[in-house]
Parts: structure tokens; C-alpha cells; sequence
């Protein structure tokens, strides 16, 4: 065997052994991201889907936010439109949050409808201005 096959074997395994830990990782870390209708609709169909690491994609629900600041919890509704869950985080938002911004929540979602929410993010408008003097 010339060194040249022997470099295009070595190079073939390492390739492969790299991409097989790659697609493994991202299998084992990888989240669902879904919308309130999307999920719904996915605990219609597969009800063992409760308590699933996932992302879910909304709008805050206007007027839904409740702050025990004691405990640093938070609660609020997310909606899309179709669908709405109540979510639980524990810990400090994000200095963008507000009755009805877009957010990204992480967590999962529990039988009795709520989800508990690991990691809250919210979306930042696109420019700042400062507030306008009275």
C-alpha cells in the first residue's frame, strides 16, 4: 500500500469520526422550537411529549405578567394567536421584557398546562431613542 492510500484512509476516518460526533452532539443537545399551536398540536398527537426539553417562540400575552419579587418569580401567557400556556421562570428577566414583547422561552412543559421555564428571552426593538423630554 502507497502512502498516498494510507493518507486517504487516515483522512476518510478522521472525516467520518468527526462528523459522526458532530451529528451525535447536536442530536443529544438539540431543542424543538415551536409555537404555541405547534406545540398543542404535537401534545394532541403524542401526549408523551410533556416534560420535553423545548423552545417555545410567542408574544406575552398584554396585561398577563405577574412579578414576586421576593421569590424573583415571574410569571406571565404566552399566545401566538391559536394557542396560549402560562409560563413559570424563576430568576431575573431580561432588561427588554414587557407586557406584550416577543419572547423566547426555554423549558418544558408539565401536565398541568404550565410551562416552567428555564430561560427567558426577549426580543429588543430594533432601535433605541431616548425618551422624549415633557
Amino acid at each position: 500500500m502507497n502512502a498516498g492510500t494510507k493518507f486517504a484512509i487516515g483522512a476518510v476516518l478522521i472525516v467520518g469520526s468527526v462528523g459522526y460526533l458532530m451529528a451525535s452532539g447536536v442530536k443529544q443537545t438539540g431543542q424543538y422550537f415551536l409555537t404555541p399551536s405547534e406545540l398543542s398540536q404535537k401534545i394532541a398527537v403524542d401526549p408523551s411529549f410533556y416534560n420535553v426539553g423545548m423552545k417555545v417562540g410567542a408574544r406575552v400575552v398584554s396585561g398577563s405578567v405577574t412579578r414576586d419579587m421576593a421569590a424573583q418569580t415571574l410569571r406571565f401567557q404566552v399566545t401566538d394567536g391559536g394557542a396560549r400556556y402560562a409560563v413559570v421562570y424563576h430568576g431575573l428577566p431580561p432588561d427588554t421584557f414587557n407586557d406584550s414583547v416577543e419572547v423566547v422561552v426555554e423549558g418544558r412543559l408539565h401536565k398541568d398546562g404550565v410551562i416552567y421555564a428555564t430561560n427567558v428571552l426577549a426580543k429588543c426593538g430594533s432601535r433605541y431613542e431616548a425618551v422624549p423630554k415633557a
